[in-house]
């Protein structure tokens, strides 16, 4: 018998309004849609007790931890220290290092501390072993070296992949898998909505980006987690595979790179 379908948002800020003060009904919501495992990056120390907090309360979510570039003026040496410490610490829900990155689209980068603080976070994730959530804007190519340089065991995700065909396949090469997220419901995005029709399936992950990157149609609103089946339909209208193995497919895939659990009434035959 064929189980029924679901999703996994790899990338949602749950710790942010309008999830964060109705988690339950939220991951509720998402759930009647088929989305039925979150991942919560986190963006700067403060965030990290909070992120912590949803992921032990909840068995929908999972915690991200690390310093996004886009905060660079917040990222001391204690914010470094401070995700050390929680790194060292076990915990089964925290299955990744990020959001980590780099930005060149903001004013004032601070390019060279964007790329240091990126190398310590590189460090950190080696040390614990976990994969990470990489940001990128225009800095497909830098982060691409940097990534060549570190040589991370167990690579991760570049998120919310909008760049070129060949951009992508650089870091399929690296290991890292590509991020789908709500840009491909725009039908004006054709460049990358080509690549994505033409990228290994085994490379791809489904992700909302929420509350930001609204889909086509929700332009105004706050993204929300259950989107994701709707990225996944746009997916599925520009790919040739049948559905189901397009979903099986992504599922495998998150599993194998944040090593999340199986849901109780799925099977590993099933995906």
């Amino acid at each position: 018998m064929t189980l029924p379908r679901y999703f996994i948002d790899t990338h949602c800020h749950f710790d942010f309004p309008p999830f964060v003060h109705d988690a339950q009904q939220s991951i509720a919501q998402a759930a009647a849609h088929g989305v039925r495992q979150i991942i919560v990056p986190a963006i700067s120390a403060d965030r990290f007790a909070l992120v912590s907090e949803l992921a032990a309360s909840h068995p929908a979510l999972f915690a991200a931890l690390g310093l996004h570039p886009l905060f660079i003026d917040r990222h001391d040496d204690a914010a470094l220290a401070a995700l050390a410490d929680r790194l060292r610490q076990p915990d089964p829900k925290c299955v990744a290092v990020g959001e980590i990155g780099l930005d060149l689209y903001m004013e004032n980068p601070r390019f060279e501390r964007q790329k240091a603080l990126l190398a310590a976070q590189f460090h950190l994730a080696k040390q614990a072993n976990l994969p990470v959530i990489l940001h990128s804007r225009r800095t497909h190519d830098p982060l691409a070296a940097m990534l060549r340089q570190h040589k991370l065991p167990a690579t991760g995700v570049v998120h919310g992949f909008a760049g070129s065909q060949s951009q992508a396949e650089a870091f399929i090469k690296l290991g890292y898998a590509i991020g789908v997220g709500g840009t491909i419901t725009y039908e004006r995005a054709q460049k990358t909505r080509r690549t994505f029709a033409a990228l290994p399936l085994s490379s791809l992950l489904l992700e909302t980006d929420a509350p930001d990157m609204p889909l086509a149609g929700y332009q105004g609103q706050p993204n929300r987690p259950e989107r994701a089946a709707l990225t996944f339909e746009v997916l599925c209208q520009l790919r040739s595979e049948p559905a189901e193995e397009i979903a099986a497919a992504l599922n495998a895939n998150t599993r194998r790179i944040f090593n999340l659990p199986l849901l109780a009434d799925q099977s590993e035959k099933a995906m």
